[in-house]
């Protein structure tokens, strides 16, 4: 149960972290999908892969908060380029804050001395 429990609450907390880092990934330069794939995906504890990413970048752009653009590639076909737009940069930093919030909160009472 206790195995069960700890790989559930881990899935979601990751899903949950996933959007504000696919943004961050975006915050400097503009990358194709599978660039940011390989970013997110070297960083450890983020567990995910293209079946995750590709959905939440549709829904970025759906949104307002990335653009896209073509760009032809020696390496194959035209790649699909994404940046944020300027509404993007304002959520991003947004949930920079709200997740600093969040994270001083978890650390002062994680680090709370034991009753």
């Amino acid at each position: 149960m206790d195995a069960d429990f700890l790989a559930n609450w881990t899935t979601q907390m990751r899903k949950g972290l996933l959007e504000l880092c696919v943004l961050a990934a975006l915050k400097a330069r503009r990358m194709y999908g599978y660039d940011i794939v390989k970013h997110l995906s070297a960083i450890d504890g983020l567990v995910m892969g293209e079946g995750t990413i590709y959905p939440i970048l549709s829904r970025f752009k759906k949104d307002g908060l990335v653009e896209t653009t073509l760009a032809e590639s020696s390496e194959g076909p035209a790649r699909k380029y994404y940046q944020l737009t300027p509404r993007g940069r304002q959520l991003l930093g947004k949930m920079l804050a709200a997740w600093a919030e969040v994270r001083d909160g978890i650390e002062a009472v994680t680090t709370e001395p034991l009753l």
